[in-house]
């Protein structure tokens, strides 16, 4: 039963860990560029105003 706490404790403390680590990256990307706002934010407005490419017309090419 010990170890069963040990090892539940160990979990929930690199669990806190990384969410530490993951808000301090955050918090540096945003302090490294405020002008541009969030990484997040800015791939979503890229992924919507690029059209999709379209793929080439072979009729032009006298495909047979």
């Amino acid at each position: 039963m010990k170890h069963v706490l040990s090892l539940y404790l160990l979990g929930t403390v690199l669990t806190l860990l990384s969410i530490f680590v993951r808000l301090m990256e955050s918090l540096g990307g945003i302090l490294e560029s405020p002008l541009s706002g969030s990484p997040w934010i800015l791939r979503g407005q890229l992924a919507s105003t690029e059209p999709p490419e379209s793929l080439p017309d072979h009729s032009s090419r006298g495909v047979q």
